[in-house]
């Protein structure tokens, strides 16, 4: 059975196969889809979400330790990605932006308080990169059609 990081890598590239295909897909057709950038959206949400409670889950494991901080931020993520859910496509678009490119730059502030593996914020670098790519090319291409 594979290690924590080799099963967390292949899980971690294998979430970009959305960001990648509805990006290119806001770009042109794709069979039966026709939302490509609604998808996107929703898709970019629930991981932005996700990341977050990363956050939640490092302060519980050390439950003796005061951390409220981290659990109080390990909600902004979430409350971020809701309320992008609610804004026009290139508005929603730019809060998620945002929201990742915060979230990587706090977890660099935070990698040693959390306790993170050593190879976790390289890998959050490369993801964190295509998300963020992928998600310009959408943005572009939604404020160019």
């Amino acid at each position: 059975m594979p290690g924590n990081e080799t099963t967390a890598k292949f899980l971690g590239y294998a979430g970009l196969v959305p960001f990648i295909t509805f990006s290119i897909g806001s770009w042109i057709t794709l069979p039966y889809i026709s939302d490509a950038v609604q998808i996107l959206i929703a898709y970019a949400a629930i991981i932005l979400s996700f990341m977050g409670a990363i956050h939640w889950g490092q302060a519980m494991s050390r439950a003796g330790q005061q951390h409220g901080k981290y659990f109080i931020a390990s909600v902004i993520p979430a409350l971020t990605a809701w309320i992008a859910l609610l804004l026009p496509d290139t508005l929603a678009l730019v809060v998620l932006l945002c929201g990742f490119i915060a979230l990587y730059a706090y977890d660099r502030t935070v990698k040693i308080s959390q306790a993170f593996p050593d190879w976790y914020i390289p890998l959050r670098k490369t993801l964190t990169l295509v998300v963020v790519l992928c998600l310009s090319g959408a943005l572009l291409s939604v404020a160019l059609h």
